[in-house]
């Protein structure tokens, strides 16, 4: 009864017509076993527990069939389904869409009005898309050290830097117009199926960044011989201009499918000549000569290292930079706890695929092992070959002592962040 009165404070129900009570009488001679009619505040109610029979102690009730009634000529037309609660709600889907619209429009303006930057350089490229400068020859991008990317000791871990130089490097060739299918590849290179592999790197540190701040990266290419290109690679503080890492690389071209090294193609060459900045590395090179290490000759040496399906890049090779993570698997403790890598150099020797086992050889250059904390700057030679013995990677680090303003040197979290 609440419900109908409800409804029909809302939805005003019209008061039934002569032929309707006349009809409604009509069915009031006949038993409906169990239909029961009744009017509330100008609405109809009507109740059905069953469906009436034809027949009662063999008898037939007073109900017309279709049929009949044409014959009596009682002809009416058909009446619309009753008017009930349910059947008469408003479709609000459309309201509460609206609702929801104007709060979410509401919300957003109220941050956008409440947001006030904390620091100056948090607005630098906040959204780090990056861009070609200086003619078109330089590619500036912007990182932000995130806190999964630190390590111990406070500061971005090598692996993320290294990222970082892998990623601009993309990033350039696709700003460019470059970027085909492939990795890196030019739409040349892609007709060709030949893809960039890097032979060498050698990457110095001259300060690592510390969580929270801004990096800016600038890369560049030049032409190296006839086949090859070379990379360079300028990290900097964004607030302050200090730089913080140079990294200069080489880069070849080899076939995806044979996985053999291949010449530049002349329609490869026109593409990238453009793009060539004559200019010199910005790390003087290493000319000293990587020695190949040995079981006999390896101070420390970790097996059974093997790739996750999450180190491997879209050529189906295990991404460059995890080739550092595994020479370090086999570095001495205590060099990694005492002092802080402060340069690298990469000699890639072969690919490795999902499948590979490897090995991590270390030898620690002309120093006493047993007393590695007290000493000053370490040089270590590193190995990383299959288990049946084919290299992978030869490779040189220097390590510096860990200073103690870049020890530890994460303040407390805002307590706008917590």
């Amino acid at each position: 009864m609440v419900a109908t009165a409800a409804a029909s404070a809302f939805f005003p129900v019209s008061s039934p017509s002569g032929d309707s009570v006349a009809k409604t009488k009509n069915l009031g001679s006949a038993n409906l076993g169990g239909i029961k009619s009744k009017s509330s505040s100008g609405s109809l109610q009507v109740k059905a527990n069953a469906q009436a029979p034809s027949k009662i102690n063999g008898t037939s009730v007073g109900l017309t069939t279709p049929a009949e009634s044409l014959k009596n000529g009682d002809i009416s037309t058909s009446s619309p389904p009753p008017r009930t609660f349910i059947n008469q709600l408003p479709d609000w889907s459309m309201l509460l869409a609206a609702i929801t619209t104007i709060f979410l429009a509401a919300e957003k303006q109220w941050m956008m009005l409440d947001w006030k930057p904390r620091r100056s350089d948090m607005l630098v490229d906040p959204f780090g898309i990056g861009k070609i400068v200086q003619d078109g020859f330089i590619f500036r991008q912007n990182f932000s050290i995130r806190s999964y990317e630190i390590g111990a000791d406070g500061t971005a871990s090598i692996e993320t830097l290294m990222n970082h130089l892998q990623e601009t490097a993309l990033n350039h060739v696709m700003t460019a117009g470059l970027l085909d299918a492939g990795f890196g590849a030019t739409p040349a290179m892609a007709k060709k199926n030949l893809i960039w592999v890097v032979t060498r790197m050698q990457v110095v540190v001259d300060r690592y960044p510390t969580w929270n701040d801004v990096v800016n990266v600038e890369t560049w290419v030049s032409a190296s011989g006839k086949n090859g290109m070379r990379r360079d690679w300028l990290i900097r503080n964004a607030k302050t201009g200090e730089t913080l890492t140079r990294a200069t690389s080489l880069w070849v071209m080899m076939n995806k499918l044979t996985r053999r090294l291949s010449k530049m193609p002349d329609e490869v060459r026109q593409e990238i000549e453009p793009y060539f900045l004559n200019s010199d590395p910005v790390v003087d090179e290493d000319s000293r000569k990587l020695p190949k290490l040995g079981d006999s000759t390896a101070d420390y040496v970790r097996r059974g290292l093997t790739p996750r399906w999450s180190d491997l890049d879209v050529n189906q090779h295990v991404n460059n930079v995890k080739y550092i993570g595994w020479i370090l698997e086999s570095a001495p403790q205590q060099i990694l706890e005492s002092h802080q890598l402060a340069s690298v150099t990469l000699e890639y020797r072969r690919e490795c695929g999902r499948d590979s086992v490897l090995q991590s050889l270390t030898a620690v250059s002309d120093k006493d092992i047993g007393n590695l904390v007290n000493l000053g700057s370490v040089e270590c030679q590193h190995l990383l070959r299959l288990e049946e013995g084919a290299e992978v990677l030869r490779a040189r680090t220097e390590w510096r002592p860990k200073d103690a303003h870049n020890f530890g040197n994460v303040g407390p979290i805002p307590a706008e962040s917590t």
